[in-house]
């Protein structure tokens, strides 16, 4: 971490790309807190922003904003979650999802399968709940049609409570009930997953898939996001929008983001891209049809 840190004595910023970032993100944002250098990252690992909002107190200490998830994660959905918020202050529940056709690149890919071995996540009364894999499903409308979901420990299960409040948090996205049926299967061998031998063999395999998608297939499949609050008395209110595809949003959204924090110099500490920001952040990332 020390030798990090002198590289980046004269930078004032680092948009950190290297995942799968439970490997990564923690030397590097020990380092920036210690050069003084504005830490941004394209994670969607909860563990990760977990760990950053760990590091408040010395981020602010140091005058160093830590906002992990500038991309796809989690700019759309922590905006979509604080959106609701404001719309229904009394919420007590959140459920959040997308429903994307782009196929996975091999980071997001990587990242997934070391995940498989821990299971599912929600937040529950406040706390981060381990829950089996595909938890619950059910049928969901994103945006494009009702279709079958299945729970997911997206990073939004940390960063929505950050950004809202809210207790009660889970995340969704589309599968088949055959894909739901095996990952419910999974949970009787899920231990197999947590061995180093096998992540490294299912991480050797990705690699030989593509890079990821395409500019044309980016630019066609756009992405739903949608969100549903509820309060104690059981009132519901649904958000749905419309956004670029992940990857398209991710590059545009780091390079925004970093931007944003260079021109305006926020105060040190943790942040989620709706408090850095705004909830306003996500309409900037909005699909236009051509």
């Amino acid at each position: 971490m020390g030798q990090v840190a002198k590289q980046l004595k004269d930078i004032d910023l680092v948009v950190h790309c290297a995942g799968p970032f439970e490997l990564t993100a923690e030397v590097m944002m020990k380092a920036c807190i210690a050069s003084k250098t504005h830490y941004l990252d394209i994670t969607g690992e909860l563990d990760v922003f977990e760990l950053a909002a760990s590091f408040q107190d010395q981020a602010k200490a140091a005058g160093v904003v830590l906002c992990p998830g500038v991309g796809f994660d989690v700019i759309p959905t922590d905006c979509v979650a604080a959106q609701l918020k404001q719309q229904m202050p009394d919420a007590t529940h959140l459920r959040l999802g997308f429903d994307s056709r782009s196929r996975m690149s091999r980071g997001t890919a990587k990242t997934s399968v070391r995940r498989i071995g821990e299971g599912g996540a929600i937040r529950k009364n406040g706390k981060i709940t381990a829950v089996p894999l595909a938890y619950k499903a059910e049928k969901i409308d994103f945006g494009g049609g009702e279709k079958m979901a299945m729970t997911i420990p997206w990073g939004d299960v940390s960063t929505a409570y950050y950004s809202t409040g809210i207790g009660n948090v889970e995340v969704f996205i589309p599968a088949h009930p055959k894909l739901v049926s095996r990952m419910r299967r999974m949970n009787w061998f899920r231990w197999l997953f947590r061995t180093e031998m096998m992540k490294n063999w299912l991480m050797k395999k990705i690699d030989n898939q593509p890079a990821g998608p395409k500019d044309e297939e980016r630019e066609k499949h756009y992405t739903w996001v949608w969100g549903e609050v509820k309060n104690a008395q059981g009132e519901t209110l649904t958000m749905r929008k419309q956004v670029l595809n992940g990857y398209t949003l991710t590059a545009q959204g780091a390079v925004f983001m970093a931007m944003h924090v260079l021109a305006t110099g926020p105060a040190g500490g943790f942040y989620t891209p709706s408090k850095l920001y705004g909830p306003e952040l996500v309409e900037k990332f909005l699909y236009q049809p051509s």
